[in-house]
């Protein structure tokens, strides 16, 4: 599982619906995270990067030092599917998503680490799985982590 966390002062995603656009999630403060299931992926990932995103130190303290997580501060995520993470474009002109899980097994995993990362107390807001969405943010910073689960052990 992969995940891409910037640190925002605000975000929002929007869906169209019926031809109109509507707001689906946003927060304040905190993290927007792309988040990206592999066709190799299990519950362990989900928990791992929920854990890890949760508990990342990348908010100022008093003293202007990145020292601070999600939980210390109380600040939410808002959480996008994006199985692009998954591309491979080594060869040719187009990517391959091959790596990337299906729909099915993408959905349940994402919705595993949605979970678990409320679970462990962060305010969760997410987009539309499956839909064409905008994302807004202010990064701040800008402070942009790359994490894979895969990598963690």
């Amino acid at each position: 599982m992969r995940a891409v966390a910037q640190r925002v002062s605000s975000a929002s995603v929007t869906t169209e619906v019926d031809g109109s656009r509507a707001m689906s999630g946003h927060i304040g403060d905190g993290l927007v995270v792309y988040l990206g299931v592999g066709r190799d992926d299990a519950e362990a990932d989900a928990d791992y990067l929920a854990d890890k995103i949760a508990n990342l130190r990348i908010f100022m303290d008093s003293e202007e030092r990145m020292n601070l997580s999600l939980l210390d501060l109380g600040y939410g995520a808002l959480v996008v599917s994006q199985f692009t993470l998954y591309a491979d474009a080594r060869k040719g002109r187009r990517p391959s998503y091959s790596d990337a899980a299906g729909n099915e097994e993408a959905r349940r995993l994402y919705e595993r680490f949605c979970a678990a990362l409320s679970a462990a107390g962060v305010p969760v807001e997410t987009g539309r799985f499956r839909e064409v969405m905008r994302i807004e943010c202010v990064n701040e910073g800008p402070i942009t982590i790359l994490l894979d689960s895969k990598k963690a052990f």
